[in-house]
């Protein structure tokens, strides 16, 4: 199992000074969300890959349903749980292809917003989504590889909606609303300018790219 370490300012390291089953890899710098990533992939990677946030946290053995699910459908290549919030109501997160509609109006407009996260359109089953969400996604090892993992121009933001439209060059990205996590949402681009700032940028590039990409 390896570990990768982006440049945590704390003592996260050292928790696995004595874990000889654990292989260590600190990147030196923040090298962002998408390239910490992909230096897994450098490492190796296995036949599910599970990209989740520190701010998930499940209840049931959500790996192995995950997997399971997978391999009963070889034709999906990336999956999504239910996103829950922590008094377990649905987290509604954004399902479709970002447009300037969805992105910025959706954040004035509770219709547009609806509409961007498919609020009134899912059937409650197992169904195809074309944003699947880097809060908690399952993504096909060997087809995580053939893309060359997470665009390393994404510092952070868009890089799983960019993921999930070239994943779907090799079959099917869904949601899986039989399972399902929470989601500790902390939503720090409505927050902090910084990181506001880093969110419009990585849009820029998302729709600069967006032609390559649908």
């Amino acid at each position: 199992m390896y570990v990768i370490d982006n440049n945590s300012l704390d003592c996260t390291p050292r928790l696995f000074d004595n874990e000889t089953a654990v292989t260590l890899v600190e990147t030196g710098k923040n090298l962002g969300f998408g390239a910490a990533h992909n230096v897994a992939i450098k490492k190796g990677v296995g036949k599910y890959h599970f990209i989740i946030n520190p701010d998930i946290a499940v209840g049931t053995d959500i790996l192995s349903d995950m997997a399971d699910f997978m391999e009963e459908n070889p034709d999906v290549v990336l999956a999504m749980p239910n996103i829950l919030n922590s008094d377990g109501s649905v987290q509604f997160l954004p399902k479709k292809i970002p447009t300037l509609k969805y992105v910025f109006l959706g954040r004035m407009s509770e219709k547009v917003r609806d509409e961007y996260v498919m609020k009134n359109e899912l059937s409650g089953k197992t169904e195809e989504i074309d944003f699947c969400s880097g809060c908690f996604m399952c993504i096909k090892g060997d087809v995580f590889e053939k893309l060359g993992g997470f665009d390393e121009r994404y510092f952070m933001y868009m890089e799983d909606v960019d993921l999930t439209l070239r994943a779907k060059k090799y079959g099917k990205t869904v949601i899986v609303p039989e399972f399902s996590v929470r989601h500790l949402w902390k939503r720090e681009s409505a927050k902090n300018l910084k990181m506001f700032f880093m969110h419009i940028i990585s849009i820029i590039k998302f729709f600069i790219r967006k032609r390559e990409l649908v």
